[in-house]
């Protein structure tokens, strides 16, 4: 297996080709019954280390705190500041009241502040919004993150799901005031969800904007036989059948297919296939399980033929927006 790291977009920010998604750290009372506790959560970070995963991303929101809590205890005794690239996001509500979520200059100052307590740490690598804010002037929410780089408190700034417009009007706000750009997108991708590759993707490709992608495995669902129940975080996303059923049950089959022909797990080809555009650097892999997240990172060694990507294309049908708020 070989994870060397890769430059996110133009920036000169080093990633792994693998990011450890922390969303499902954080157990406890009153929490998603699928988050893990501090002590499950070791094992997953100690075998991403192990196995040469440099970057981890959580949020503020996750577990109300408790995620950004055990990452960075468990990567404090593990492994040396330095060597590891983290990120966090704003955005979600963390407490009642005006100030406790959104972008607004007061609630990113405080946010940020509150995440590197729980932390431990003296800055992120990459502070990201989590969703656009419609309630607060661009240049209020584009000026406080560039006074939290600024600051010292953040290196790098991007941004998650939103429409293209939106990301790009920020962008230039930031431009034409002098302020830090974002460097990343972290939006919603996988071979079930490619509604992003209509402008999200282009854009980002061709202003050296580094992608991340959230949900490359669509939930589990690409790792799954069609129809077959899912983990106890992906039953809480039920659906009802849509007119994309016979298009997504197609390209499900496909991946297990080419797994099967491979002799390789099948997040391993979902994730190849990802890893094949030349416009993504590092998708975000949760998981609950250390034998998930032991799938998933075959697929840095898996390179598919223009075949077997067409295969896994075909049979794709346009959805519905899906992560935008």
């Amino acid at each position: 297996m070989t994870m060397d790291v890769v430059r996110l977009g133009d920036s000169g920010l080093k990633v792994s080709p693998i990011t450890l998604g922390c969303m499902s750290f954080g157990g406890g009372p009153g929490r998603h019954s699928w988050a893990l506790g501090e002590d499950e959560s070791r094992v997953i970070i100690k075998q991403a280390l192990d196995a040469g995963v440099t970057t981890f991303d959580t949020a503020n929101v996750y577990s109300t705190g408790r995620s950004e809590e055990i990452t960075g205890k468990v990567l404090g005794e593990l492994t040396d500041r330095e060597n590891i690239v983290v990120a966090t996001k704003v955005h979600g509500e963390m407490r009642p009241g005006p100030y406790g979520h959104g972008q607004s200059r007061k609630a990113i100052l405080a946010e940020i502040d509150n995440s590197l307590r729980r932390l431990n740490m003296d800055y992120v690598d990459l502070y990201q919004i989590h969703r656009y804010d419609p309630e607060v002037p661009m240049e209020e929410t584009m000026e406080a993150l560039h006074d939290v780089v600024k600051a010292g408190k953040a290196r790098y700034i991007g941004a998650s799901s939103m429409w293209t417009w939106q990301f790009q009007a920020l962008q230039n706000v930031a431009e034409a005031n002098g302020w830090t750009p974002f460097v990343s997108m972290q939006n919603h991708y996988n071979l079930l969800y490619r509604e992003e590759e209509r402008e999200m993707m282009p854009y980002c490709a061709a202003t050296g904007v580094g992608v991340i992608p959230w949900s490359p495995l669509a939930g589990g669902r690409l790792v799954r036989d069609w129809g077959v129940r899912g983990t106890a975080r992906s039953e809480q996303s039920n659906r009802e059948p849509s007119p994309n059923d016979a298009g997504d049950k197609s390209i499900v089959e496909t991946v297990a297919r080419i797994a099967a022909d491979r002799g390789v797990p099948r997040a391993g080809v979902a994730l190849a296939w990802m890893l094949s555009k030349p416009f993504v650097h590092s998708p975000i892999i949760g998981a609950t399980k250390p034998e998930q997240f032991a799938e998933a990172i075959t697929s840095v060694d898996i390179v598919l033929d223009d075949h077997e990507i067409e295969e896994l294309e075909a049979a794709y049908t346009p959805h519905a927006i899906q992560g935008h708020q």
